[in-house]
């Protein structure tokens, strides 16, 4: 099993390096080529959301991915620095408050579109942070019997 690491300061133009980088990695590990739109579609949606929540709690942690190539299938894991995504830790009025409804608006909406784009996808949050796992078959597990 063969581990890529890529960590990134939590800016929005670092999500297409996140981006083209998984998508070489599933290249390699023999993902299928039809599927590699929905890799980085999949990658720049976790990558952004990441991003959005580190901005949104002031987290100055990196953005961690992790790209795995196992022998039947290709994962992904892309893991933020917040341990509480159940919202805002006070009541906070005007401007503000709709500052962060906005935000869980489009954590769940991207969360929306992953799940879309992937079949096997997991969304867990720890004491460590929240991570997005997320897997595709490789070429050499459709050979398999």
């Amino acid at each position: 099993m063969a581990t890529v690491e890529l960590r990134f300061s939590a800016l929005p133009e670092h999500v297409r390096t996140a981006r083209l980088v998984a998508a070489a990695v599933a290249r390699r590990a023999g993902v299928d080529e039809a599927v590699l739109d929905e890799v980085r579609l999949a990658v720049g949606e976790a990558c952004s959301r990441a991003v959005g929540l580190h901005e949104s709690h002031d987290i100055t942690s990196p953005v961690r991915v992790l790209l795995i190539e196992d022998e039947k299938k290709f994962s992904i894991e892309v893991g933020d620095g917040v341990s509480d995504h159940s919202g805002t830790s006070g009541a906070h009025g005007g401007a503000e408050g709709t500052a962060e409804s906005d935000a869980e608006g489009e954590d769940e909406m991207g969360l929306a579109v992953i799940s879309g784009l992937v079949d096997d996808v997991e969304v867990t949050t720890g004491e460590d942070g929240g991570l997005i796992r997320m897997s595709w078959p490789t070429a050499t597990a459709a050979t398999l019997p």
